[in-house]
């Protein structure tokens, strides 16, 4: 593994964020349900992970507004946008995969 220094670290993860936060906002027929089941992680996860990151450096950030960032609008008109009812199967898989507290 070639030697990294914690500028260039933080600056690939950065933009391999970027990257992610990008195809997901492509891939908004995928939903979080989808993610959940199958990666054990959701939009909202990341949003969340996010204003943890910046609460942590001092930064005051609201659960809206990490979630604006990520899913690229309101968490609301994203939802009214794209968000599906989730079928049976999808709800049953996340009952069985959901993380647990």
């Amino acid at each position: 593994m070639p030697e990294l220094s914690p500028e260039q670290r933080t600056e690939f993860e950065a933009a391999a964020f970027r990257r992610l936060l990008a195809h997901l906002g492509e891939r908004s027929d995928v939903q979080n349900i989808d993610l959940m089941n199958l990666a054990g992680f959701c939009r909202n996860c990341l949003s969340n992970w996010y204003r943890d990151a910046a609460e942590a450096s001092g930064q005051p950030l609201s659960k809206e507004q990490s979630r604006e960032i990520v899913y690229g609008m309101p968490y609301d008109e994203w939802r009214e946008k794209h968000q599906r009812e989730a079928s049976t199967e999808k709800q049953a898989a996340f009952e069985i995969n959901r993380p647990k507290a």
